[in-house]
C-alpha cells in the first residue's frame, strides 16, 4: 500500500513515479500540471548570469524530457476530463488540443538561448478536454506583472530551474471548474500551494524525492500572502 509522502486538510503528495501511481491522482475532476516539455533542456554552470538568484548553478536535467512521452501517456489516462498543461514552442503539440494560453513570463526570462534580439519569454499552456460553455471574457495572456503573478522567476528560492509563481497558478485554479485538482508532475509544488491557498482540493505525485520534500515544506507553511509566495 502506498501512503501519502505529506497530507493535510487539502493536499494529498505522493512520491514515485505517476503512472505506476495513476489510480491515486486519475479519480480527480481537473488535471493542471507542468511536465516534462520533451526539449531535453539542461543548462551548464554560469550560463544565466547573475541576473537570477541560483542560475549561475548548472543542471543536469528534467527526467523524461528528452520526448513528450511522459506528457502523453498522462494525458491518456486523463481522458475527456479538463486538463491545463503547460509546455513548450519547440516541442510537439498534445493531441486534441481545444485552446492554447500564452504565458508572458518574468522580466528576468528568456535571455538564455536567445541570439535574435527577442527573449524567448513565452511558454505555452493547453487547454484540452471537456470545459464548460463560458462567455469570452478572460485573455489567453497571462503576464506575471504585479504581485499577483510575480515579476520575477521563483526558481532560485523553491530549487527547482521551471518552479512556476503561485500566482500564476492560482489564477489557472481560479478559472478550473469545480472539484478536486491533480498535478502529476509536482515538481516544486506551486500548483499544490496555489490549490491550498484557494480552498481546493489536490493531488500531487512527484517523482525526485528531494522536490518533495520542498513541497511538503511550502505546503506546511500557512500562506498569507500569495504574491510574496514564489
Amino acid at each position: 500500500m502506498v501512503t501519502p509522502y505529506y497530507q493535510d486538510d487539502h493536499v494529498t503528495l505522493y512520491h514515485g513515479d505517476c503512472l505506476g501511481l495513476a489510480d491515486k491522482w486519475t479519480s480527480a475532476d481537473v488535471l493542471v500540471t507542468d511536465p516534462p516539455y520533451g526539449i531535453g533542456w539542461k543548462r551548464g554552470a554560469g550560463t544565466g548570469g547573475r541576473r537570477q538568484k541560483g542560475s549561475d548553478v548548472g543542471h543536469a536535467g528534467i527526467a523524461n524530457d528528452n520526448d513528450t512521452q511522459a506528457r502523453d501517456d498522462v494525458l491518456t489516462g486523463w481522458g475527456s476530463k479538463p486538463s491545463l498543461v503547460f509546455g513548450s514552442v519547440s516541442a510537439p503539440f498534445p493531441t486534441n488540443v481545444k485552446h492554447v494560453l500564452y504565458w508572458q513570463k518574468p522580466t528576468n526570462a528568456g535571455v538564455m538561448g536567445a541570439l535574435t534580439g527577442w527573449r524567448k519569454d513565452v511558454e505555452l499552456i493547453f487547454v484540452s478536454g471537456t470545459w464548460p460553455k463560458r462567455t469570452a471574457t478572460r485573455s489567453s495572456v497571462l503576464r506575471s506583472f504585479g504581485s499577483i503573478c510575480n515579476s520575477t522567476s521563483p526558481a532560485g528560492s523553491t530549487g527547482h530551474p521551471h518552479s512556476k509563481p503561485v500566482g500564476l497558478m492560482q489564477n489557472l485554479i481560479e478559472d478550473c471548474p469545480p472539484g478536486v485538482i491533480a498535478d502529476p508532475f509536482a515538481g516544486s509544488g506551486s500548483t499544490l500551494v496555489a490549490a491550498k491557498a484557494l480552498g481546493r482540493r489536490v493531488i500531487g505525485v512527484e517523482l525526485d524525492e528531494a522536490y518533495c520534500e520542498i513541497i511538503a515544506k511550502r505546503c506546511s507553511q500557512e500562506v498569507f500572502d500569495l504574491g510574496a509566495i514564489a
